[in-house]
């Protein structure tokens, strides 16, 4: 919200900076706690549901961004300075809620009997106890870890190289004004939503995560790639939507890896590690699909250049044995 205030390149990068610093330890936070509640046969489809949230925020934000921005000159305010503090606001809101409702684990949750409670409890201790606990350090020098990190960075780098070039992507199709630009950007999130939770239900069910991530991977680079040779807006859309939905199907499966072969301590730590090091993907994606926009004048290009990186990821996640090895 305080980026609404940013005035010039100085005060909004610093502004960026404090929002990286205050949401790094999110991310991590959230899957090391569902370990607490999920054990690892079902943690894919649990990840998978609580991850559709970012993808529903593409469905809902784009067309709402795009009315937001209408209302540039209200009470003063600049459109994107309304996106900022209406789109920050529920967060602000809902932290303040999270912190005296959400219980820190099942022997807190009220909405459980004393029965269930045990039964949770009891089920997830005895899936912890098949798995070494370990501390901090030994998480940050396991080449599982690292490795995990490795093919992280390369999902996340086709992420955001797609999905903060995407408006501008979709604006290229022909004449849309800002709100059309929104509706259209929803329907690739819509397809991720619904094919991760799939995704992530066929891995628990089987079993399997590294070949459900690697073909996830595959498919997105499939959809980048059809997208950059593409030149009819509709088949362009399709294939932006296979690519999205590839992209999104690997995250169950992917972060149900990490607590394979880490517990404890070790596990929040090793989530934190992979978390960071994938992340710097998020700089590195829209860098790049602009530095080759800037040289070719097309996103064709960047596209084909995320594909290679997701091709990298299914191949890299094929190096991972099923329990993380």
């Amino acid at each position: 919200m305080a980026t609404a205030a940013a005035r010039g390149a100085a005060s909004f990068y610093l502004l960026r900076f404090l929002l990286g610093v205050a949401e790094a330890g999110f991310f991590p936070g959230i899957i090391f706690y569902l370990t607490f509640w999920f054990p690892a046969r079902e943690q894919a489809r649990a990840i998978a549901l609580f991850m559709t949230a970012s993808a529903l925020a593409g469905v809902i934000g784009g067309p709402l961004s795009g009315m937001l921005l209408a209302m540039d000159g209200k009470l003063g305010l600049s459109g994107w300075q309304w996106l900022f503090v209406l789109e920050g606001l529920p967060s602000v809101i809902l932290g303040v809620i999270v912190l005296f409702y959400l219980p820190d684990g099942p022997e807190d949750a009220r909405w459980l009997s004393a029965a269930q409670k045990r039964w949770l409890a009891a089920t997830v201790v005895s899936d912890r106890e098949i798995r070494k606990e370990g501390g901090p350090l030994g998480a940050l020098t396991d080449r599982r870890a690292w490795l995990l990190s490795i093919l992280y960075f390369t999902i996340v780098t086709g992420l955001y190289g797609v999905t903060m070039w995407l408006p501008q992507i979709i604006k290229g199709f022909g004449a849309l004004d800002n709100f059309e630009v929104g509706l259209v950007s929803a329907v690739p999130f819509l397809a991720a939503a619904i094919v991760m939770v799939a995704v992530g239900r066929s891995s628990d069910r089987r079993g399997e995560r590294r070949r459900h991530v690697a073909i996830s991977a595959f498919a997105g680079a499939a959809g980048l790639t059809i997208s950059a040779l593409a030149h009819n807006p509709l088949v362009e859309l399709a294939a932006l939507s296979l690519g999205a939905a590839g992209i999104w199907g690997t995250m169950g499966p992917f972060w149900s890896m990490p607590p394979a072969f880490l517990s404890g301590a070790g596990a929040a730590a090793g989530i934190a590690l992979i978390n960071s090091v994938g992340n710097l993907g998020g700089l590195v994606g829209p860098y790049l699909v602009g530095l080759v926009r800037q040289f070719s004048h097309s996103f064709a290009a960047g596209l084909a250049a995320m594909a290679a990186m997701l091709a990298l990821a299914g191949c890299l996640a094929l190096a991972v044995r099923d329990d993380g090895a």
